[in-house]
C-alpha cells in the first residue's frame, strides 16, 4: 500500500494547501492506511494530524522537514540564509521527543529567516527518527545539481551513519524540470551507497485539481 511520507498541510505556511479534515477524508476514500505530515519547520497541526487521522482508522506518522543550516545553527553570515531541507519522520515515542526537541531548539537558537537545526543537533537528536534526502532544496540534491557526485555521495553516508541506516533518497517526479533533471541522478549515486530510493510525491495540495491553486498562491508569495 502506497503511503504518503512527504506531505505538507495548511500549517506550511505560504506552501501547503491541505487542510487536515478534508485531506484525511481523500486519505481514506483512496483507501490509504497511513500518511506522513513534513510542515516546513514547524509540529503545529501534529495533534490536529494525528486525531483526524486516528479518528478515521488511519496511522498516522509525525515528521517534518527541517531546515539544516550549511555550517552552525548559530550562523549568521549571507549563506546561512539558504539552508538545506531534510524530512524526518519519527517512528517511536523517543523519535517524537527528538523531533520536539529539534524544532524548540530550531526556533530558540538556530533561527535565521528560518528555524534551523544543524549536524551537532542531529548527532544529538537521532534516535528513533527516519531521514529522507528530501526535494530539490536538500544537501544531497544541491550536491547534485552541482554535479558535485562525490560530495552527495560523501553527505548521504553521513546521514545514514548518523540514522543507523535510516536514511533513504527522495526519488520525486512532478512533471518539474528541476526535479525531473535529478531523478536519474540518484540511482547513480545510490549505486554507491547502501541507502534505499523510495518514490516520492511530495503533496502540497490535496489533489491534483489543487495542484494550478498552488502553483499560483507560490508565484504571488515569490513576487
Amino acid at each position: 500500500m502506497f503511503t504518503h511520507l512527504h506531505t505538507h498541510t495548511e500549517y506550511s505556511l505560504l506552501d501547503g494547501m491541505s487542510k487536515i479534515g478534508p485531506l484525511m477524508e481523500r486519505v481514506k476514500a483512496l483507501g490509504m492506511e497511513s500518511i506522513a505530515m513534513t510542515d516546513h519547520g514547524s509540529l503545529y497541526g501534529a495533534i490536529d494530524f494525528y486525531r483526524e487521522a486516528r479518528d478515521r482508522g488511519i496511522k498516522p506518522i509525525i515528521g517534518v522537514e527541517a531546515y539544516v543550516a550549511p555550517g552552525s545553527r548559530h550562523g549568521r553570515e549571507r549563506a546561512d540564509s539558504s539552508p538545506y531541507h531534510l524530512v524526518l519522520l519519527a517512528r517511536d515515542m523517543a523519535g517524537y521527543k527528538n523531533l520536539i526537541s529539534l524544532v524548540t531548539k530550531a526556533n530558540l537558537e538556530g533561527y535565521y529567516y528560518k528555524p534551523r537545526i544543524d549536524r551537532e543537533l542531529i548527532e544529538q537528536h537521532s534516535a528513533g527518527l527516519t531521514a529522507l534526502s528530501g526535494c530539490p532544496s536538500s544537501e544531497f540534491h544541491r550536491r547534485i545539481q552541482e554535479g558535485d557526485r562525490e560530495g552527495a555521495i560523501a553527505v548521504a553516508n553521513w546521514y545514514r551513519d548518523v540514522f543507523d541506516g535510516n536514511y533513504f533518497l527522495e526519488v520525486q517526479d512532478h512533471g518539474d524540470e528541476k526535479f525531473t533533471r535529478l531523478l536519474l541522478q540518484a540511482p547513480l549515486a545510490q549505486s554507491s551507497l547502501s541507502a534505499d530510493r523510495l518514490p516520492i510525491e511530495k503533496q502540497h495540495s490535496r489533489c491534483h485539481a489543487d495542484k494550478e491553486g498552488h502553483k499560483k498562491d507560490q508565484n504571488q508569495t515569490n513576487a
